[in-house]
Formats: structure tokens, sequence, C-alpha cells
């Protein structure tokens, strides 16, 4: 009975460690797994150059497996220490923890796979959980809700742009021609697009007077263009913050549930607003 108790203390003094974000213990084991995800993202791209991975090929391929065995650990420890792993498994973190740690050990199966190591850049992904990004992502529903209710008036002037891009496509290249590099309207509607949202790659411009003209007209329109769905969108965020305030008080928030690893809950709380644990047991 007591090594059951003992096994039961430790187990939740360690996930105390790993989800308690406001505990010393906690808080050190954050910016230790804050540290490492840096230093595997670094990682991932010394590996991208040729020339370094060329060089230090050896030491960047047992940097990174250290790195992996770590975040194996770690992976391993929070299923472990939650009630229910298969909450965890299959959540969003729980995904990208694992998306994001078996990329090293496909290697070592199948060859050809160097391309995976992209997903270890989703390590990047779980600074919003360490940095309690993750609780103000109530606020993006308000930007969702905003585009949501905006879309028609965004359809109907993203409409309007595309027809203005063939018109004026056309009309260059009935302009310019193919010595200017107006070869066909697909062509002249690449350029105004491009023209349009004033990127400008200068693979194609115009040489003409007329058509130099046209450019300059289709320039100052691109700051409009620009500006029109963002005006759209910022004022129907204003409207949802109006008819919706938010508060967020991050002394509110302290709570981090034993059973699923959810955290964000108000003080006082007694469930998991996730499960419905109990948040404090005697």
């Amino acid at each position: 009975m007591s090594n059951e108790l003992s096994h039961k203390s430790w187990r939740t003094r360690l996930h105390i460690i790993i989800y308690g974000h406001n505990t010393p213990a906690g808080k050190l084991f954050d910016l230790v797994l804050l540290i490492v995800i840096l230093a595997s993202i670094v990682l991932v791209m010394l590996e991208s150059v040729k020339q370094i991975d060329a060089k230090y090929h050896k030491v960047l391929d047992i940097a990174e497996w250290i790195v992996t065995i770590l975040f194996t650990l770690e992976y391993f420890a929070r299923i472990y220490t939650v009630k229910k792993p298969l909450h965890y498994i299959t959540s969003f973190y729980g995904i990208i923890d694992l998306l994001s740690t078996i990329p090293k050990y496909l290697s070592l199966i199948f060859f050809g796979t160097q391309s995976l190591v992209a997903l270890r850049a989703l390590r990047l992904l779980r600074i919003f959980r360490i940095l309690k990004l993750a609780r103000f992502m109530g606020a993006s529903n308000t930007i969702v809700k905003a585009l949501h209710a905006s879309r028609a008036k965004i359809s109907v002037f993203l409409f309007a742009v595309v027809i203005m891009s063939i018109i004026l496509g056309t009309i260059m290249y009935i302009i310019e021609g193919d010595e200017s590099g107006f070869t066909s309207i697909p062509r002249g509607v690449y350029w105004c697009i491009v023209t349009l949202t004033t990127v400008g790659y200068g693979d194609i411009s115009p040489i003409t007077p007329l058509g130099q003209f046209i450019a300059s007209i289709v320039m100052v329109m691109g700051y409009g263009i620009i500006a029109v769905p963002t005006g759209i969108v910022t004022a129907e965020i204003a409207t949802q913050n109006n008819a919706l305030q938010v508060d967020i008080d991050d002394n509110s928030i302290m709570e981090t549930c034993v059973d699923c690893g959810s955290d964000g809950h108000k003080v006082g709380a007694k469930h998991c607003y996730n499960c419905g644990h109990l948040l404090k047991e005697d």
C-alpha cells in the first residue's frame, strides 16, 4: 500500500513539473524545454546548409540524436503522468510532439526520408504551449468570426480584382506585345496581379509610354486594393469586440488538470473544463 502511495505521489510530482506552469519546478522545466526546442530548430536550419552539413555532419547528427532522445523521454513522460493517455496522444500538441520526434527514427528504418526532417520544425509550435500563448487563442476566434461575417464583402471585392486583372492584362498584352515579355494574355494577367499587390518582381515590365502610364495607374490602385479588405475585416472585428468584451486576466489562470493536462482554469474552479475531472484532490 505504501509503495502504491509512493508511486502515486512520485507520478503526481512529475505531472506538476511537466504540466504545472506556475510552480518553480514547472517554470524551470519549461525554460529548459524552450532552450532545447530553439536548439533543435537551429540544428534543422544548419543541416539544410550543404556546406555546413558536409563539414559538421557527424556533430550535427549526434546533437540531433540527443535532442530527439530528450523529446522522446518527455513525450512518454507526458503520457505516463496523465490518467487518460489517449486524451494527450490524440490532442493537438500530442500529435505535434509525435510528428516532431519520429523523423529521426524513421531515417534508421527507411532510406530517402531526409525530407521528413522538415517535420522537426513543428517543434516550434510547442513554444505556444510553453509561453502560455494558447490561453490567448480565444482571441483568434474573434478574427475567425470577423472573416466569416465579412466573407461576402471580401468575395465581391476579390471577384472585382480578378476581373480588373484580366481586363488590364489583356490591354497590356495588346499594347506591349512580345518585345516587353507580354507573350500571352495569361502573362499579362500575371504582371497585373504582381503589380497590383505591389510585389513587383520586375521579370516583366512595360517599355511603351502608354504601357508605362497604365502601369503607373495600376501601381497607385494597388495601395487601395491592399487597404480595402483590411478595412473590411478591421471594421468587423470592432463590431465583434463591441458585442462581446473579453477580459483576460493572467492572474486568474492557475490550475492544471492532472487527468488530461489541460490548463488555463480560473481561480476557484473545481472541475476541468475539458474532461470534468476534479482539479484539487484531497
